[in-house]
């Protein structure tokens, strides 16, 4: 991931994604920089619009974000439909209560 970030600082500073660059940063954030690495990930992003990439990126995941209920909301709607179960039961033994009283 560091590769990536690197990669992004350099787009959002205006400067070119370049192997200098990024092992540049690598190294002033201590990591050893893998020159395989660097050079995939420059040869990567040749030709790539990274302002595109990451705004096409985040409209894809919004809608998905959106239309998905958290597993908390589920979970407090299913206590809330068992709480319902349970006082219809005690509703029903209580008027049944009445009857025999």
């Amino acid at each position: 991931m560091e590769y990536i970030y690197s990669a992004l600082i350099l787009n959002s500073v205006g400067k070119p994604v370049t192997e200098e660059g990024i092992t540049e940063i690598l190294k002033a954030a201590g990591v050893t920089p893998d020159p395989a690495k660097v050079k995939s990930l420059v040869s990567s992003l040749e030709g790539v619009n990274i302002e595109e990439a990451i705004k096409s990126s985040m409209v894809a995941v919004q809608p998905v974000a959106q239309a998905e209920p958290s597993k908390k909301e589920e979970k407090k709607e299913e206590k809330k439909e068992e709480k319902k179960e349970d006082k219809s039961e005690e509703e029903a033994v209580a008027g049944l209560g009445a009857l025999f009283g």
